[in-house]
């Protein structure tokens, strides 16, 4: 690895590896829903991926997202009294989410090896411009001096 050079898949899961880091794809998720004080999160068609590090478990989901008031009944079909493809606009439009941050795995890379929290390394990560090596060298040399 050369420092702000990429590093390739290979070495990526060698150093994943030694870290005690491990990822799982969950395959057939329908949706994800994350239920908070007011209203309910619905991801359709989620991807989730499960990043374990150090024993803890970080999911990692991907999708179309909405929200409804918190306890209403879920969407799409008969029993939520939708009418399939009646007027072709969905009863909860899509919310506006915020850009894709770093990757979990790079995140959890410039953690582990900047010794930072969440925050200090997806930080550092944006400064790197997505390059966690470039990003843990800045860390180290901002330690140092």
């Amino acid at each position: 690895m050369m420092p702000g050079g990429r590093m390739n898949e290979r070495n990526m899961r060698f150093m994943m590896k030694r870290m005690g880091m491990s990822t799982e794809t969950l395959s057939d998720v329908e949706e994800v829903i994350i239920r908070r004080a007011n209203e309910e999160m619905v991801i359709q068609g989620a991807e989730v991926t499960v990043v374990t590090m150090q024993g803890v478990k970080t999911f990692q989901i991907v999708g179309e997202v909405s929200t409804r008031p918190k306890g209403s009944a879920p969407t799409g079909g008969a029993a939520s009294g939708e009418a399939s493809g009646a007027s072709g606009s969905h009863p909860h439009p899509p919310q506006v989410t915020a850009p894709a941050g770093p990757p979990e795995e790079d995140i959890a890379l410039v953690m582990e090896q900047g010794g930072v929290d969440h925050d200090t390394a997806v930080r550092a990560l944006k400064e790197a411009g997505g390059e966690p090596a470039e990003a843990i060298l800045r860390l180290l040399q901002q330690r140092r001096g």
